[in-house]
């Protein structure tokens, strides 16, 4: 079977959808690949600084969410080998941590019920040249099915196909690897709306609210696969924890609600990967972890997603609104270029930004660790929370065509 579509975007995750969802508000319909039979969920939850909600206020979305989550305005981070606390002050506006579900079902309803075709994996993809500049896209699916797009979009994740398609570089590994789940409290848990991290030598930890009854909580360590059943994650991160860290947050682990466990190793892009890779090839390109996977020391990985999505939508819905509503393949090539250029040193400085402060929370020199106790909760944090959280990736064109305008939301 053969079909043909204006967008493809392959990957129904944050990205995805965020981008389909930016797409619509410009008057362009995509169609979304995602090879589950599903949303998927995959993370469990996610901590959204005020970068990413003026990326969801740009998207139209960001009332469904704001009323359900608490911001929270600072934390606290607790050597446990010393037991010396330093207090972390959050941006202003404070940030939400949410079930990645209730984000990603807030994205997918903006969608038309077709807008997402399910058990779709890919399998090739090509590019067929049309004359000049003009080129399209086909992407081959297992199932035998081809379909044709004036452009192709990669959200599809860390290990992304497109990625590798485009010849982007390699992931490496942090030589970290983190055990994430929920926490169940059905009585409720009494902590307050702040988000405590513990760390030793080798390892950190923390926890924040979700709402009155479940929390969101981590533990990441040095070298240690901890793959494996949940039970088995759950009693090694116990073990781990039990002669050092705090009796409350080995509490919250007991509480884990054991189908909401995974286990991941911490994998990014390298920036120069990033500042020098090909992002795109004609009317192909890529977002959110497909370009930039990072690791989750700064909590910026949904947000960098979401600004893709809006940064993208911008400049393809300002291509279509030059060309009366149509979207010209030749013309598409240059929007995605000019997305490129915006994304490339900003996504690069995030990824860069996170590994730093993954390294100095586990770094062992000695420089590393007075840095960390002196100067990284009290100075460092305050300087990249100002250049990573407090960024506005613009809004989106309103498009408007007889007596139709697609960038607001109608009530």
């Amino acid at each position: 079977m053969e079909m043909m579509e204006d967008v493809v975007i392959v990957g129904a995750g944050i990205a995805g959808l965020a981008t389909a969802v930016a797409l619509k508000r410009v008057g362009v319909r995509a169609l979304v690949l995602e090879r589950s039979e599903g949303l998927r969920a995959t993370g469990t939850a996610l901590t959204l600084t005020p970068n990413a909600w003026l990326a969801l206020d740009a998207l139209g979305v960001s009332h469904k969410l704001t009323p359900l989550y608490t911001p929270s305005i600072k934390g606290y981070v607790t050597n446990v080998s010393t037991g010396e606390v330093q207090e972390v002050l959050y941006p202003r506006q404070g940030i939400r941590t949410l079930h990645r579900k209730v984000l990603l079902e807030a994205l997918a309803e903006e969608l038309a019920t077709d807008s997402i075709r399910f058990s779709s994996r890919l399998a090739a993809i090509q590019s067929l040249e049309q004359g000049g500049d003009a080129s399209m896209a086909a992407v081959h699916l297992e199932d035998g099915t081809t379909i044709k797009s004036k452009v192709l979009i990669g959200c599809d994740g860390v290990h992304s196909l497109v990625a590798r398609w485009l010849g982007l570089a390699e992931l490496v590994h942090s030589g970290r690897s983190a055990v994430r789940g929920l926490a169940v409290f059905p009585q409720g848990h009494g902590f307050k709306q702040e988000f405590p991290i513990f760390m030793d030598e080798n390892n950190r930890a923390g926890f924040v609210p979700l709402n009155d009854r479940q929390l969101y909580w981590f533990f990441v360590s040095q070298g240690e696969n901890m793959e494996g059943e949940p039970e088995q994650m759950q009693r090694d991160v116990l073990e781990k924890c039990t002669e050092k860290f705090p009796s409350e947050y080995l509490d919250v682990v007991r509480h884990a609600d054991l189908s909401s466990l995974s286990w991941a190793p911490l994998m990014f892009r390298p920036p120069w990967g990033i500042i020098f890779g090909k992002l795109s090839k004609g009317n192909v390109t890529v977002a959110g972890d497909a370009m930039h996977p990072m690791t989750p020391d700064l909590g910026n990985g949904g947000g960098a997603s979401l600004e893709d999505a809006v940064v993208l939508g911008r400049h393809i819905g300002n291509s279509v609104m030059n060309n009366g509503g149509l979207i010209i393949p030749g013309d598409m090539a240059k929007a995605i270029d000019d997305y490129v250029k915006e994304r490339r040193w900003r996504a690069a400085m995030v990824v860069t930004a996170s590994y730093l402060s993954g390294r100095m929370h586990h770094g062992d020199r000695w420089w590393i660790k007075f840095l960390r106790d002196r100067a990284l909760y009290k100075y460092f944090f305050g300087w990249l929370s100002r250049l990573v959280f407090v960024y506005d990736c613009g809004r989106l064109p309103a498009i408007s065509f007889g007596e139709m305008d697609l960038s607001r939301k109608k009530d």
